[in-house]
Parts: structure tokens; C-alpha cells; sequence
């Protein structure tokens, strides 16, 4: 486990600084139009269910373009990303501004501005979450995302607030216009970040294979697909605060907007809190614990809420609300980060944000529909037996401990010296690795194949396989296959000092005056059928 430090250690880094500060006037806008679109749909719908929609419309594209953003962000200038994302949004929001000023907006309408702002965050955040690790070391991440959890709810203490006065005094345009001045502070930082992230010599990785092979990583990483789990389930069950907390303003306590941005207000305080306070509940509690206690606190807010009518009474129940979402949601994305070597880091959060964000456009629709049933009152207290239920689930998924393991690239392979001449798509390529292993250390060999085995397939190999020599048993060959030359050396260049771990004690149990031998094939599925016909082809690479 890292030694734990103050988050505030990530502020030693000057461009650290930068970004989260213009970060910060970001979330402050985002969070301004946030609250002018959900009372402006009280005002344009009548249903509950189109209101808990609107936090549906922000978090259902980065269930649906998060993995495509993530292999973006792996493989193109995670800046250059960020800025294209920006600028998307800022047009979004500022025709939402003009079209609200001039009472063009229908709900429908006005829902799919709101996704389309959330396309504009789907693009963002994988980009804007992997570059931690290219801004600060990675002791310091974990301090760096519990900084950036506390700068979106620093702001959630104080925007919501700040939107309920302009949507009360001046109106929702004024709220989205607020937004759109708010995207240059971002715009401009960026543009002042000189980023000094490696670039790789090879060709970059065709999108779709890019993409499969982010899944095909998570897939083979059983820690990160517990994470994902209960990331989905926390998202889908503790939304339904947030979902419905307009209504809850609105009915509960007749209130007015500015009563709903009181309220998120004080949600956003708990959470600053909860980040602040983060190191020491992770000192004393393992991350299952924490998790839980997550679950169980908010199921108990739900509860309470739901039977309180005053406003000082249930801002106060929202203060541990807001210190169990951000305790649980840093948590899951630091697991995840420290779980990751960096080629794929972008693609794994953004499949975590898949996973998280898709639980969150899910029950928001469905915690607004039970409301329309059964009223708010009633939705609350179901989403408040369903958190129980999900705290409990930690006894069949626990939630893991930080990943211990060196999982920086270890850049140990040096490319061999090929007699044929290959072209960068020349393939398929056979590698066969030959061992020569005692008898009394068979268990112990088979025991890190196992390990070697999901590294190569996690990092691109396909078709392994483990074979014995019938004439000579304590000859062992490790076979896999890769489509190109290209994707052989990407598979090596993936290696981290986590894998170079396994190839030490791999080598360690072979017997011999000579390293382990490693043969390098290219497939031909062909040969020549008549003697008069020219071997050449056959010969050369293709």
C-alpha cells in the first residue's frame, strides 16, 4: 500500500496548480448552469421523471463515448483533447444561452443540450483524469485526485447557491451565459501547459483495436472489474440525491431555486469535508470499509431526507451525504489509477467512468420514474433499502486494497536484429520461448506461466499456449502469436517492472549455460505446389 501523504503535496507542482485552479472556476460554471437547467425544467415540464432526466442528459454520454474517448486519450495529445472538448462545450452552452434568453427551449430540446454538454465532458475527463499521472509522481496521485474530488465539490458548496441567486434574480439565460465566461479560464491554462509526456516511435494504434485492447486489459484484471462493479452500483443507487434533490427543494420544503442551490450547497461542503478528511479514514479503515460505510451512510441521509421538511434539517442530513459520495468515488478512481500502467491508464478510467456514470444516468431515470409513482418520499425510501443492499455486497465483492506492484514501464526491450527485411505490418508473428526447467521446480514454474500468461494476452499476445517436449521433459516452449512486427514490439514495450518481475523468476528456474531462447516466426499459411514455381515470395517478408 502507498505511504499515505497530504493531498496537499500535488500542489508542489507548478502546472498542477495551474490546471486545478482554472479547474476550479470551470466546475463553478458548470455547476451555475447545472442548477438553471434543472429549475428551468420544473418550470417547462410537469413530470418528475423529466426532471431527474436532466441529470440523466449530462451522464449518459460518458456511458456511451467514455471508451472511445479513453483510446483517444492513450494514443493522441491528451491536451490537445482537452482543448477541443472545451471548446465544444462553450458553443453548446452559449447557443443554450441565446435559445433560453429567447424562450425557444422545449424539454426535449433542452435535454439534448445537456447531453450534448455531457458529450463535451465524456471527451474531457478520461484525458483530463490520465494526465495526473504526467503531472505529479505517482505518490503523489492519490493526493492529486482527492484535490481534484474537492475542487469540483468546493464549488458544489458554493455554486449551486450561486445559480440559485442568478436563475432568481435574472433567469436561466443568465445562468448558461455564466457558464459559457467560465470555459476561458480552462482555455486558457491549457493553453499555457507545456506537456512533457514520452511520445512512443510507433505507428499509433488503430481505433478499434485500440479500443479492444483497453477492454481486453480490464477484462484480464480481476481487481479493476470488482472496482467497475461496485463503482456501478454505488453510481445507480446514490444518485438518486442528486436526481431528485429539485424536487425535494421544490415540494418537500416549497422552496425556491435558491433553496435548491442552499441545499447542493451544503451537500458540496460535506464533501470538501470528506476529501480533507480522506487520509485518516483510509488509516483507519480499510477501502471495503470505507465503500460500506459509504453505502450505509447515504442510505441513512436517504431516509432522513425523505422525512424531513426543514430546510436547516436537511441541509444538514446532505453534509454526510456529500462526504460518502466523494470518500467512495475518490476511492474507486485511485484504485483504478494505481492499478494501471500507464499505456492503458485512459481507457481503464474511462470504462470506469463507463460503468460509474451509466449507474448514475440509469437511476436517475429510474428513481424519477419511481417518484412519479410513488412520489418523492416513496423513491427516496426504496433507494434507501437498495444502498443498504449494495453496502452489503462488499461480502461477495470486496472492494481491493491499493495496487502495490510497480507498474511504471520498465523499458528493458531492445528490438532484435532481423535477417528479413519486415515491413511495419509484416505478420502474423509466432514467438516461441524455450525453457529448460528441473523437475523439483515444475510447480513453481507453472505457477508464474500463470501470471506470465495473463500479462501477455492483457498486453496484446493471442493464441498462448504452454507446451512440453514428449522426448525431452524438461524442455518447456511458451508460444503466442501477434498479428504485425508492430504489435510485438508495442506487446514488449508495454512491459512494466511488475512483468519484469515475472521474467526474472521465470529465468531464475531455467537450467542452462544460456538465457531462455527466444525464436521470432513469421506464419506463411502457403507453400509453392509445383517445383517450377518461384520460392521468392515465400521467402521474402510480406
Amino acid at each position: 500500500m502507498p505511504k499515505r501523504i497530504s493531498p496537499l503535496v500535488a500542489f508542489q507542482s507548478n502546472t498542477f496548480r495551474l490546471l486545478w485552479s482554472a479547474t476550479l472556476i470551470s466546475n463553478l460554471g458548470g455547476l451555475v448552469e447545472g442548477v438553471g437547467a434543472a429549475w428551468l425544467m420544473t418550470s417547462l415540464a410537469t413530470s418528475h421523471g423529466m426532471v431527474a432526466l436532466v441529470q440523466s442528459s449530462t451522464t449518459l454520454p460518458v456511458m456511451i463515448f467514455s471508451l472511445a474517448a479513453g483510446a483517444l486519450a492513450d494514443n493522441f495529445d491528451r491536451r490537445r483533447i482537452m482543448l477541443i472538448a472545451q471548446l465544444l462545450m462553450l458553443s453548446v452552452s452559449a447557443t443554450l444561452a441565446i435559445l433560453s434568453y429567447s424562450h425557444a427551449l422545449t424539454p426535449w430540446l433542452l435535454l439534448c443540450f445537456t447531453f450534448l454538454i455531457g458529450c463535451g465532458g465524456a471527451l474531457h475527463n478520461p484525458s483530463w483524469q490520465a494526465s495526473m499521472g504526467d503531472v505529479v509522481p505517482r505518490e503523489h496521485l492519490p493526493g492529486a485526485v482527492a484535490l481534484n474530488s474537492m475542487s469540483y465539490n468546493l464549488m458544489r458548496s458554493i455554486g449551486p447557491a450561486i445559480g440559485g441567486v442568478i436563475v432568481a434574480t435574472a433567469g436561466a439565460p443568465f445562468a448558461f451565459l455564466f457558464n459559457v465566461f467560465c470555459y476561458f479560464a480552462l482555455i486558457f491554462a491549457l493553453l499555457r501547459w507545456k506537456t512533457n509526456a514520452s511520445r512512443s516511435t510507433l505507428p499509433r494504434e488503430p481505433f478499434g483495436g485500440a479500443m479492444s485492447a483497453g477492454f481486453r486489459y480490464v477484462l484480464m484484471s480481476p481487481n479493476l472489474l470488482t472496482v467497475m462493479c461496485r463503482g456501478f452500483v454505488f453510481g445507480l443507487t446514490a444518485i438518486v440525491i442528486l436526481a431528485l434533490l429539485p424536487l425535494v427543494a421544490r415540494d418537500h420544503i416549497r422552496g425556491t431555486a435558491i433553496t435548491y442551490g442552499i441545499m447542493l450547497g451544503f451537500f458540496g461542503l460535506g464533501a470538501i469535508c470528506g476529501a480533507m478528511l480522506i487520509g485518516r479514514i483510509r488509516d483507519l479503515l480499510s477501502n471495503e470499509w470505507v465503500i460500506r460505510g459509504a453505502f450505509f451512510t447515504l442510505a441513512v441521509s436517504c431516509a432522513c431526507l425523505a422525512l424531513s421538511h426543514q430546510l436547516w434539517l436537511s441541509c444538514l442530513i446532505l453534509m454526510p451525504a456529500g462526504v460518502a459520495w466523494v470518500q467512495a468515488f475518490s476511492l474507486f478512481n485511485v484504485t483504478v489509477q494505481l492499478s494501471t500502467p500507464r499505456w492503458v491508464v485512459g481507457r481503464a478510467l474511462s470504462l470506469y467512468q463507463t460503468a460509474t456514470f451509466g449507474g448514475m444516468a440509469a437511476g436517475s431515470w429510474a428513481w424519477g420514474a419511481l417518484a412519479d409513482i410513488h412520489g418523492v418520499t416513496g423513491a427516496l425510501l426504496v433507494a434507501s433499502c437498495a444502498l443498504a443492499v449494495g453496502g452489503l455486497l462488499g461480502l461477495v465483492l470486496r472492494q481491493p486494497d491499493f495496487e502495490s506492484l510497480n507498474l511504471d514501464p520498465a523499458n528493458l526491450f531492445s528490438e532484435p536484429q532481423l535477417q528479413l527485411d519486415l515491413r511495419s505490418r509484416s505478420g502474423p508473428i509466432l514467438v516461441m520461448v524455450d525453457y529448460n526447467i528441473d523437475q523439483e521446480d515444475i510447480t513453481d514454474f507453472l505457477s508464474m506461466m500463470a501470471l506470465r500468461r495473463k500479462a501477455r494476452i492483457r498486453d496484446g499476445a493471442k493464441q498462448w499456449a504452454l507446451l512440453r517436449d514428449l522426448e525431452k521433459p524438461s524442455v518447456w516452449t511458451e508460444s503466442y502469436h501477434l498479428p504485425t512486427w508492430i504489435d510485438y514490439v508495442r506487446h514488449n514495450q508495454r512491459q512494466t517492472y511488475a512483468d519484469a518481475e515475472i521474467a526474472e523468476r521465470l529465468n531464475a528456474l531455467h537450467r542452462g549455460e544460456q538465457s531462455p531462447i527466444i525464436h521470432h516466426m513469421i506464419e506463411r499459411q502457403t507453400v509453392p505446389r509445383h517445383d517450377d514455381m518461384p520460392l521468392k515470395p515465400y521467402l521474402d517478408a510480406t
